[in-house]
């Protein structure tokens, strides 16, 4: 499968978002990654549903919508969202995932599921054939800037001999410190959707297409 980019955009200026979208359509970005936070499921608030709507009005790259709150069900219908957008929840936040994970589909989205550093990949092993993509953390959700934790490449390299066994292929994005060196052994191990944000993608010293041209180089 062809590796994607997906640019965090809560790391993007938020002054001047509909400028930072027309730079990453120009960098070829294959996805916007939409961080829905709560303060409850993590310790942070940031992007809000009107945000994912205004960004949908503005551009044709595909969504990719990370919701970090508690049981998700209630606000899908809150997104004005098509079959090229992916909505992705956390196992961890919910006690009916599978029914979420349908509700998904049934609005017409892509479904994914993600899990935290210290989740089991096994909690992913019994939804294969209701995910259109798994979103394995490489650090704990809430905050950018943060270290990838110790494993990640072997637990991205186990999922993807876990999802061999299924009988279509499944992506794996990986989210978290994604520097380039740190894409390429994620790569190396399966990854296939490398969320970017202040280590790869929104520098202070390269342009954003730059700063994609040489992770895509990594890769």
């Amino acid at each position: 499968m062809k590796k994607l980019l997906s640019a965090s955009m809560m790391c993007a200026d938020l002054m001047n978002v509909e400028k930072a979208v027309k730079e990453l359509e120009a960098a070829n970005i294959e996805y916007l990654h939409i961080d829905i936070m709560d303060g409850c499921f993590v310790p942070n608030i940031t992007l809000s549903f009107d945000f994912v709507n205004a960004i949908k009005s503005i551009t044709d790259i595909p969504l990719d919508v990370h919701m970090m709150v508690n049981n998700p069900a209630r606000f899908i219908d809150r997104m004005k969202l098509d079959n090229g957008d992916i909505i992705c929840v956390h196992y961890e936040a919910d006690e009916n995932v599978g029914k979420t994970l349908e509700l998904i589909r049934e609005s017409g989205c892509q479904a994914g599921l993600a899990i935290n550093p210290t989740t089991p990949l096994s909690c992913l092993e019994g939804f294969t054939d209701s995910i259109d993509m798994a979103l394995i953390m490489t650090v704990t959700p809430g905050f950018a800037g943060q270290k990838m934790f110790d494993g990640a490449q072997e637990k991205v390299r186990a999922a993807r001999e876990m999802f061999s066994k299924a009988d279509r292929y499944i992506p794996i994005e990986v989210d978290g410190n994604m520097s380039p060196e740190n894409g390429r052994k994620l790569s190396a191990a399966g990854a296939d959707i490398f969320v970017l944000g202040t280590s790869g993608l929104f520098m202070k010293d390269k342009d954003m297409k730059t700063a994609a041209e040489e992770f895509r180089a990594a890769l």
